[in-house]
């Protein structure tokens, strides 16, 4: 049975498939970033208690990961990534109805359990089916389609918002999300590569226990918590700061300001083509340096530095996570899914946790408290980078040794 490769028909529509996946995925889960001061002002809650509205959703979404992880590998990949997709459509358009901002996070807590049918899956799928020689490209594409989702699912809440209000925003998303559901069912190429296995919970905990004995995958997933910490960080709170003095912008322009997701659907599929071709350790280092840069750059007051800080900063975060999520799928020599889900959990937790606390820096020290905290988070990725990259030359000369 061949693997999927570039230039040929089912490679193309793998991709875009999970590109479509990755796609509904993220503009759902974060269709209530851009509208943290909208709630804060209608519900009178604090920007950390807004937080909560995408937080949960993160945080249920790192714990739900294992599960279904673990789920996939008996009951396949692509039928887990159907219903996770068009159950989330589903309850975006819920979302629309909720009377009390209780009930959306309950509603909010429920999509986090249901996201998770695709973000570890989706990896396992491309690392059983992509050839090697074109995962990094393929890995790229579908991260891609992460920051496109991101992008639509702010720019339509935040402009809806502004011409008619955020609940019609969430029915049209939903509808939307809907119907591009509709075309990964028709579009994924059904798995040649996979093995169902029983589900059978002792095995599966201790296949997935297993990948917490390898420091390298340890790296990794601190890697994974500290940059989408920040990441996450970064995105919750700059609206407060461009809506408040001494700019003023609307919810509408704030959210058209997520524009700037699109330099991460380029850098994710272009760093996944450098790390083929100059190896994963040197961009991975690059990617973190470039976001330490545009995070500082968003300190000055100006409105366009700010804003290229933005861009520098999003177009180093894509290229780092394909990079590293990547890793993940080649390290894991089996159980790819259980792997991945592990990475993601990392991830998403560290989404919830420097989401959330983020907002304890911006109530105390503003904008230069919430620039620390992401600064922190970034340097001890920066170092979890470098373990990892002194690791693997060492794995390397002890093969290269045992080899003579």
């Amino acid at each position: 049975m061949s693997y999927l490769q570039r230039g040929t028909k089912e490679f193309h529509l793998a991709n875009l498939a999970l590109f479509a996946a990755g796609f509904i995925t993220f503009a759902n889960l974060y269709v209530t970033q851009p509208l943290f001061p909208q709630f804060t002002e209608q519900y009178g809650v604090s920007p950390a208690v807004a937080s909560l509205s995408l937080s949960l959703s993160t945080g249920v979404l790192s714990v739900s990961l294992i599960l279904c992880g673990s789920l996939s590998e008996a009951w396949g990949r692509k039928r887990l990534m159907t219903i996770s997709i068009f159950l989330s459509s589903l309850l975006t358009i819920v979302l629309a109805v909720s009377p009390t901002f209780e009930t959306l996070l309950l509603l909010r807590i429920i999509q986090g359990f249901v996201f998770a049918g695709v973000p570890a899956i989706a990896m396992a799928y491309l690392g059983e089916e992509v050839h090697p020689s074109s995962l990094g490209v393929a890995m790229g594409l579908y991260i891609s389609g992460n920051s496109v989702g991101g992008l639509a699912g702010r720019i339509i809440m935040g402009t809806m918002s502004d011409f008619f209000s955020w609940q019609i925003g969430m029915v049209v998303l939903g509808v939307i999300s809907f119907l591009v559901s509709l075309y990964f069912v028709w579009a994924l190429p059904a798995s040649k590569h996979f093995t169902p296995r029983q589900l059978k919970l002792k095995p599966l905990a201790k296949s997935l226990f297993s990948h917490l004995k390898d420091p390298g995958l340890i790296c990794l997933f601190g890697i994974a918590f500290t940059l989408m910490g920040s990441f996450v960080t970064l995105y919750n709170y700059i609206s407060y700061k461009l809506m408040g003095a001494p700019y003023h912008l609307s919810a509408g322009v704030v959210g058209w300001i997520f524009l700037v997701y699109l330099v991460g659907t380029f850098s994710s599929t272009w760093f996944g083509s450098l790390s083929d071709k100059f190896g994963k350790q040197k961009v991975l280092l690059t990617g973190i340096t470039i976001m330490f840069t545009g995070a500082l750059l968003t300190l000055p007051v100006h409105l366009f530095i700010k804003i290229l800080g933005i861009v520098i900063y999003t177009f180093g975060f894509f290229g780092a996570h394909s990079i590293t999520s990547g890793w993940v799928s080649s390290r894991a020599k089996k159980d790819k899914a259980q792997a991945s889900s592990l990475y993601l959990f990392a991830y998403y937790f560290g989404s919830s946790v420097g989401g959330t606390t983020g907002g304890l820096f911006w109530s105390s020290w503003g904008w230069n408290g919430v620039i620390g905290f992401i600064s922190s988070f970034l340097i001890t990725s920066f170092t979890l980078a470098v373990t990892l990259i002194v690791l693997n030359r060492k794995e390397k000369m002890l093969e290269d040794h045992l080899q003579y």
